[in-house]
């Protein structure tokens, strides 16, 4: 059965050549002079190309225009047909997808195995690196609709990350995450929207961008509660208070300070440790003015009975305390169903940069990390990837050759 289905593969691919380039034929010329701004185009006559599809390569001849003036060439197939690069746009939409979760070798090896279809590693890499270039150019005009809930929303809840990839210059760099979700009155979370940077954008950029799809977001939900959840890092706090109408420190960060603290307290007693951490924590999620009780009370743990890497982990958990139990309304934030935990967050930074850019003996240059993380984002934020695509469709692009 399996050499049958091979063979049916092998035939189907056959047909689906025939076809594409029957399909191909209707955005051809007649050959008929053609004006575009006020200027007239000549066809130069119909020339041989070949277009890569899902299926092979289609060989064909199309009408090629160019002015009395010379220069530039025009194929209104290529145009019409959105060809991109010398890819239909389905076979583009095909390998940008693959793309998104694999290396260039590894959708060579894919498209071989499993669809019949020899492509070259140049072909898939250009062509790639041509559908993020679109995503890139067009991050700023382009906007996307967000899914209708299926639920009333309550609160919009922003985060924002980092994470580190390594460069080709071996220095390690920070990408930025950022995540906008939806969440009913319930605390259930219907949607995120994830955003995405590499480092060659800086975080300025980054910031731009969030603060576009906020913008978005608040025509949308403009009566919804607006909550900025992150951890600690200054910067992030930064940019996420004056767009915020609460702002809550991610519970497990507080909590890991919490469990330095505990370790120098009973650093044999592995039960009193436990105990003494588990009580902390609850107290800090349940109880209003937990924050500050907790601050008081390491405030008066005798350091000088600790060993020093005890004693510096109470003074970090102290400064922690202290800079952020204003952000440590945890007790309050669950009576009203908000997020009390940047796990959506977090969990992009691994999706979107460390699961594709982050493999073992990976390194970027900032274009590439770019054209990755713009087609991940769209890939991995429901419906956004049709609708680069529908765009794509309706509205053509420059890059098109």
């Amino acid at each position: 059965m399996l050499a049958s289905e091979e063979r049916i593969q092998t035939e189907l691919n056959a047909a689906g050549v025939l076809a594409s380039g029957k399909a191909l034929e209707q955005f051809d010329t007649d050959g008929s002079p053609l004006e575009m701004g006020g200027v007239v185009y000549t066809s130069k006559g119909r020339q041989p190309k070949s277009y890569q599809s899902p299926y092979g390569k289609v060989s064909l001849e199309r009408h090629v225009y160019q002015s009395s003036a010379g220069g530039v060439t025009y194929c209104p197939l290529e145009v019409d047909g959105r060809i991109i690069v010398t890819s239909t746009p389905r076979f583009a939409q095909q390998i940008s997808h693959k793309y998104v979760e694999m290396s260039g070798p590894r959708v060579v090896n894919d498209w071989r195995e499993n669809h019949g279809r020899s492509v070259p590693r140049s072909f898939v890499q250009t062509l790639a690196e041509t559908v993020g270039s679109i995503a890139l150019a067009q991050a700023e005009k382009w906007h996307y609709q967000t899914p209708k809930p299926s639920a009333p929303i309550a609160t919009v809840s922003i985060g924002v990350d980092g994470t580190c990839m390594l460069m080709c210059d071996e220095h390690y760099r920070e990408a930025m995450v950022g995540t906008i979700s939806l969440v009913d009155g319930q605390g259930e979370r219907h949607h995120t929207t994830d955003i995405g940077a590499s480092p060659e954008y800086g975080k300025a950029k980054f910031f731009e961008r969030m603060t576009r799809e906020i913008e978005h977001i608040r025509t949308r939900f403009p009566d919804a509660h607006y909550q900025g959840l992150a951890d600690g890092a200054a910067e992030n706090w930064d940019f996420l208070a004056p767009l915020t109408d609460t702002q809550v420190l991610d519970f497990y960060h507080a909590c890991q300070y919490l469990k330095g603290v505990a370790k120098g307290l009973y650093p044999r007693r592995l039960s009193q440790r436990e105990a003494w951490l588990e009580n902390q924590c609850q107290a800090l999620k349940h109880e209003p003015g937990a924050a500050d009780t907790i601050l008081v009370a390491m405030q008066n743990i005798d350091a000088s009975k600790l060993s020093k890497p005890h004693r510096e982990a109470l003074k970090a958990a102290i400064t922690y305390f202290r800079n952020h139990a204003h952000q440590m309304k945890y007790a309050e934030a669950l009576e009203r169903h908000l997020p009390i935990g940047s796990g959506v967050t977090e969990a992009a930074c691994k999706t979107i940069v460390k699961a594709r850019l982050g493999g073992a003996g990976m390194k970027w240059k900032d274009a590439g990390a770019a054209i990755v993380l713009s087609l991940r984002t769209l890939s991995y934020t429901q419906g956004r990837w049709s609708q680069f695509w529908a765009k794509i469709n309706q509205y053509g692009f420059s890059l098109a050759t």
